[in-house]
């Protein structure tokens, strides 16, 4: 039963009140995989060498990963997939791989984690920023031919809180100009585009394997692609490639530089069982996400997650749009209260570009280093206005419920919906607020 009389904003017991409980998807399955890896000894194979060493380790890693890597191959219907410890460090290996140079500029969209920019000035390339939907919040196709330029060399795609961005779109313009297309699917594992698993019909993609995703190893990531040299090439990115070019016979040595990317045996057991789960995990965050808009739908002022024809989600997150002139209050407000409820949602997701970094332009040193450098010639643009609709929706209209991050079961769910209605039930009353 809603009670109408007593929001918890104005001194009301919260719908909940103590902290929803995280998500959490281990079972006694990765306890005793982490146990068998513990009890052996060897948490780590990787050497910084081409030839392997019977027992000791070598170029591609430990047992563990190893069949993590082929596992991952066969469900997402890719040629290979190379572990890393990080998706910041699949990142970073993904734009080193396709061959940038410093100067380069690589498309991206606003609206991702910062790593997805960091990634590409690690390597003394330019972010050029580009607009999003407003319906998937995705990068928009239709606005990335303007910004691109002599000087553009890939587009980084971002499968932002759970599904893919228009990738026959995006294929088809990077075709047309010769560029090469990442795609960051950390948010969308299992996500189909066309029949296709998302992230997996770039040049590379890839998934994030942090604490908070649908599967996870506490840290970790995973990079896929079709490609025989762009895997080579990830390969020694991820391990200290100057060292080994040599005895590979690689000749192009660009971005060979030493790094450890490397996952480890325990993350990697951990990962062959979390893999296991990936269907039933990612089933039940829609169930979760098909529940809330249910319950939802009907308070005026809210707009449900826009679903692309031919896709599904994954729902890390389900995004809705409000409306304050169907409601009268401000959005704020409506976060306060649903704050003093004990429901966690989000007002505030990051433009990257109005980051100081890219305000400034201040990232290595303190000259302004790549931008103000010999070495890049082009002339991009950081000022606010560049993307509207992402700025107008951080500003104004959007609410996030991060379904990752909490363990939503049906009784949680339904006191969830019942504190979003306890509010829609007393918007008169927030109205002077």
């Amino acid at each position: 039963m809603i009670n109408n009389d007593s929001l918890a904003i104005l001194g009301g017991k919260p719908t909940f009140d103590k902290p929803l409980e995280r998500y959490n998807s281990f079972g006694e399955e990765e306890l005793n995989a982490a146990n068998e890896v513990l009890r052996s000894g060897k948490l780590s194979y990787f050497l910084a060498s081409w030839n392997e060493i019977p027992n000791i380790g070598g170029f591609y890693g430990g047992p563990k990963v190893q069949l993590f890597e082929r596992l991952i191959e066969k469900h997402f219907n890719v040629k290979h997939a190379v572990t890393v410890n990080s998706w910041t460090s699949g990142l970073i290996a993904a734009v080193g791989a396709i061959g940038i140079e410093p100067g380069d500029e690589v498309i991206v969209t606003p609206w991702t984690m910062c790593a997805s920019a960091t990634a590409i000035l690690h390597w003394n390339a330019i972010p050029v920023f580009v607009d999003i939907e407003d319906e998937t919040f995705n990068i928009n196709p239709d606005k990335i031919e303007e910004k691109i330029s002599e000087y553009t060399k890939a587009i980084m795609v971002v499968d932002i809180f759970g599904q893919s961005a228009d990738m026959e779109k995006i294929n088809r313009i990077a075709k047309k100009y010769n560029l090469k297309v990442i795609s960051d699917t950390a948010q969308a594992p299992n996500a189909m585009y066309k029949n296709h698993f998302a992230g997996t019909i770039a040049d590379i993609g890839g998934f994030s394997l942090n604490f908070h995703k649908h599967i996870h190893t506490g840290e970790g990531g995973i990079l896929v692609t079709n490609d025989d040299n762009l895997a080579r090439r990830l390969q020694l990115i991820r391990n200290h490639g100057e060292t080994i070019v040599d005895d590979m016979g690689v000749d192009d040595i660009s971005n060979m530089i030493g790094y450890n990317f490397r996952l480890g045996e325990i993350e990697a057991a951990i990962g062959i069982e979390q893999l296991k789960k990936i269907d039933k995990l990612v089933e039940r965050r829609v169930e979760v996400a098909n529940k809330i808009r249910e319950g939802l739908s009907s308070l005026k002022g809210l707009r449900m997650p826009i679903l692309k024809p031919n896709c599904t989600h994954s729902y890390y997150a389900f995004p809705l749009i409000y409306d304050k002139n169907l409601t009268g209050v401000d959005r704020k407000v409506i976060y306060d209260a649903l704050k003093a409820e004990g429901i966690p949602t989000d007002i505030d997701y990051p433009n990257l570009h109005m980051l100081p970094m890219y305000q400034r332009k201040i990232a290595y040193g303190k000259k302004g280093f790549p931008w103000s450098s010999d070495i890049y010639k082009g002339n991009v643009d950081y000022s606010k206005g560049i993307c509207p609709v992402a700025e107008m929706l951080v500003a104004e209209k959007i609410m996030i419920i991060s379904i990752c991050d909490y363990e939503f079961s049906d009784k949680t769910i339904d006191m969830y919906i019942n504190g979003f209605k306890k509010i829609w039930s007393n918007l008169d009353k927030l109205k002077s607020l």
